[in-house]
């Protein structure tokens, strides 16, 4: 009768042994999936905030480019060519020439993409992010990485606008004048993979106002 009883013990510590081994297998495989994709999340999100930044270097680029124009690129000594001339846009008549690519940026803007009779001042894109800050880049995980990002701008002169400037001397007081400047729309795009079918693609915009 005990030798029965030892033997129905052992039978139930085997099942009870290999339901836990069981349990513990589920429980371990649901960590590697919920920790795989915390990690896919995560990078994920890591990947989105750089194409954030790449967009935002676009727009400074876009700046960059109009100041260049207005007073001359910056040559090997530090200093400006002596040059004046306000941007505008391209010739309605060269049109059908300087129309910007039907590129996903360009579709991204759905204002601009419904204008019919849409006119820029300069297009540029597929520009390397890397090549930009290249100089600070050591690691060549981190390389192959930022290679993979390009960015693209477009800049659109929108007329004439009255500003307030205000100037400074060495009066006690200074105040507010009136001037008048060209009002400039940048519109530029991060973008992850190719520019023709980006991974991920940012539009960001903003309004630059230069004195004339």
């Amino acid at each position: 009768m005990v030798l029965k009883t030892r033997k129905k013990e052992k039978g139930f510590t085997l099942v009870l042994s290999l339901v836990l081994l069981l349990a513990m297998s589920l429980m371990g495989g649901a960590l590697i999936v919920i920790a795989s994709s915390d990690h896919r999340g995560n990078n994920s999100s890591d990947e989105y905030q750089q194409t954030f930044y790449v967009a935002e270097t676009a727009l400074m680029e876009g700046e960059k480019n109009l100041i260049d124009q207005i007073m001359g690129a910056v040559n090997d000594s530090g200093s400006r060519s002596s040059r004046r001339e306000i941007p505008t846009n391209m010739p309605s008549e060269d049109k059908d020439e300087y129309e910007p690519d039907q590129t996903p940026c360009y579709k991204s803007f759905k204002n601009l993409s419904q204008e019919s009779t849409f006119r820029y001042v300069e297009h540029k894109k597929d520009l390397s992010f890397f090549q930009l800050i290249e100089p600070i880049v050591t690691d060549p995980d981190e390389k192959t990485k930022l290679e993979q990002f390009t960015y693209e701008y477009f800049i659109v002169n929108s007329g004439t606008a009255v500003y307030k400037a205000a100037g400074s001397s060495l009066k006690k007081s200074s105040g507010m004048s009136q001037r008048m400047g060209s009002t400039y729309r940048i519109f530029g795009c991060g973008i992850l993979g190719t520019s023709s079918n980006p991974d991920i693609l940012i539009p960001l915009e903003t309004i630059l106002v230069l004195s004339h």
